[in-house]
């Protein structure tokens, strides 16, 4: 029988990188200084880590799937240089502006759809009851929450405004300043 192991799910823009609209020019690309630490705590404590990101801006005609691939890339090497490695990435072409055909919405990827991280769980054998959704947005949150995940809502990119409209009602286990204040709150639960 297969041991499925934790994860934590990251949100990419606003997350792990500064959030810039939608990301079209590498050039302007900047991971935060505390993301290459935050990332190989959670590898340290034995958590699988995965991106998981909504990119409708390829549905929008903005960017294509091989600069959204290649902006994986080049993040993962440079967060590999400090010792942290992404375990898959997973992004959702969709948007509901979609100018591009048969990328526009619904479809069961773009957050808080679950695809993503299910696709992940059943691909890398993950727990997700055991598992963690750190992001920016209350999407995020949603994700988590609906495939028994525990979630953290972080201040930098939207989260500082997405604080401030909170749906009703909406439940989540910590918001955190960063991603480093977030990683402490799951290594200390």
């Amino acid at each position: 029988m297969r041991v499925l192991r934790p994860a934590v799910f990251l949100d990419r823009d606003g997350t792990i990188n500064e959030e810039v609209g939608y990301l079209t020019d590498v050039a302007v690309l900047r991971i935060y200084p505390f993301a290459t630490d935050a990332i190989r705590l959670l590898r340290r404590a034995g958590f699988a880590v995965v991106v998981v990101t909504n990119q409708g801006g390829i549905a929008r005609g903005l960017m294509t799937r091989e600069f959204v691939e290649a902006t994986h890339a080049r993040m993962a090497a440079t967060l590999a240089r400090g010792g942290a490695h992404i375990e898959a990435w997973y992004y959702c072409p969709h948007h509901p502006a979609s100018v591009i055909e048969g990328l526009s919405t619904p479809c069961v990827c773009r957050k808080p759809g679950t695809g993503m991280a299910t696709d992940a769980a059943s691909a890398l054998g993950l727990d997700l009851s055991r598992s963690w959704v750190i992001g920016d947005h209350w999407r995020d949150v949603q994700m988590g929450q609906a495939v028994g995940a525990r979630t953290i809502l972080v201040r930098t990119g939207h989260g500082r405004d997405q604080e401030g409209a909170r749906p009703d009602g909406q439940q989540v286990e910590a918001i955190c300043d960063n991603l480093m204040a977030a990683v402490r709150v799951v290594l200390q639960s």
